[in-house]
């Protein structure tokens, strides 16, 4: 069995709301899907399969990541963040990712659909010479070496202060799930952990200096079609689309549903 797990955990922001257009838009270009909440907050949803409550403490944030492998009710599953949206069907992913343990994405583009090699935001992977990946994306499989690997993200994060030792970066640098999961690749190995000539594995990143915009607001600046395609410029999405602007999945929810 294969399907979706997206993990949200409500804040200052609403993670679920957020989960909740993301899970509709994989049903409407996929329909069979299965798509599963795993949040700190149960709570009934017509949106989802399954809502499934972390099954370990509350760590806090984004430290709670790690808990999708044990929690996935899938043999196979593709964990996205919540404040993504789907604009085209992905289903053919599957089959070329059924024959790997793990693959986390390692390939973003801009709204032009163009793959970026932006890495303003990624500092800390440059200094350290650590691949370049991004946790938004990432497929598992129950398997041996997808359960190591998540291992190894709760043990960075419980012990941020002992990797910062060993690592370059500022004294007052915080782990983000990204670094987290480019240490997991690093350690376990980038042929274990990633499929860069899959290419087709990625997704529309939405930060000011990937999409060279004005301002960190996206929203502000470039026109947006909300009709049977998501435009962005006039640029049709083909890839998952992570809008970064968590507000804008109140545009999504009123056009969208």
């Amino acid at each position: 069995m294969r399907g979706f797990i997206i993990l949200a955990q409500n804040s200052e922001v609403d993670y679920v709301s957020c989960a909740e257009v993301l899970a509709n838009s994989i049903k409407k270009v996929m329909p069979n899907s299965s798509v599963t909440l795993l949040t700190n907050d149960i709570t009934s949803s017509s949106y989802f399969d399954n809502v499934i409550e972390l099954p370990y403490n509350d760590m806090g944030g984004m430290a709670n990541d790690w808990q999708v492998y044990d929690a996935s009710p899938y043999d196979y599953t593709i964990k996205i963040e919540a404040d993504m949206f789907l604009p085209c069907d992905i289903d053919y992913w599957w089959e070329t990712l059924a024959n790997r343990d793990l693959v986390v994405c390692s390939t973003i583009r801009n709204f032009k659909q163009e793959i970026s090699t932006v890495m303003h935001y990624r500092e800390f992977v440059y200094m350290n010479n650590l691949p370049n990946v991004y946790n938004a994306i990432t497929y598992f499989k129950k398997s041996k070496t997808a359960e190591k690997f998540f291992m190894i993200v709760k043990d960075i994060f419980c012990n941020w202060e002992s990797y910062k030792d060993v690592l370059k970066c500022n004294n007052d640098e915080v782990v983000s799930t990204d670094w987290a999961y480019s240490i997991a690749c690093h350690i376990m190995g980038v042929e274990n952990t990633t499929l860069p000539n899959f290419t087709q594995m990625s997704m529309v990143h939405m930060k000011q200096y990937i999409n060279n915009t004005s301002h960190i607001d996206w929203t502000k600046e470039l026109v947006y079609e909300c009709n049977d395609t998501l435009k962005i410029n006039t640029f049709p999405q083909q890839y998952p689309f992570h809008y970064y602007i968590k507000d804008f999945a109140k545009e999504l929810k009123a056009n969208y549903g």
